[in-house]
């Protein structure tokens, strides 16, 4: 089984998701939704979830913290943990591109306004919804790409049978 494949199968998949909805949620917040702003802003944060996921080993990461918590994977403060490791990774990098790139049109048009407010404003926002999208998203996905690649499910190699009990 090919891990690596498995990893950017889940980066292509969250990416995209948290991309979206990032994207959507920053744009509506800013009152300034335009299918080609929502496009660009698509765009640029999938490129740059990409990117941290090539550099960032999220699995790694999470086996890792769950190891020192003493959290079995699967169980709600494992999944909880690992959201919100992966939100504190996500979406600052993110939401800090998608404000910058708003905040330089926006004062290039003469707009006086604070970089700082701006960026906490959606990073707050950015941050619940992203945590709540990787919770929900993540679990899914890891199922659909586990099967995909022959691990639980139909197509699936056959693993030992577990023993009948004679009743």
């Amino acid at each position: 089984m090919n891990m690596r494949k498995i990893g950017f199968q889940m980066s292509l998949l969250m990416g995209a998701t948290l991309s979206f909805f990032l994207s959507l949620t920053g744009l509506l917040v800013a009152r300034k939704f335009t299918p080609i702003a929502w496009l660009i802003s698509f765009s640029i944060s999938f490129v740059i979830s990409l990117i941290i996921s090539l550099v960032i080993p999220m699995k790694k990461v999470n086996d890792s913290v769950n190891k020192k918590l003493n959290l079995q994977p699967g169980k709600l403060g494992s999944r909880c943990m690992e959201s919100f490791i992966s939100d504190l990774i996500f979406t600052p990098i993110i939401t800090f591109a998608m404000v910058f790139m708003a905040y330089k049109k926006a004062t290039a048009h003469g707009a006086k306004i604070p970089f700082a407010g701006m960026f906490i404003e959606s990073l707050l926002i950015c941050f619940v919804v992203g945590f709540v999208l990787i919770f929900i998203f993540m679990p899914v996905f890891m199922k659909i790409v586990l099967k995909k690649n022959g691990i639980g499910g139909p197509g699936a190699m056959p693993g030992p049978k577990p023993e009948q009990k004679d009743e």
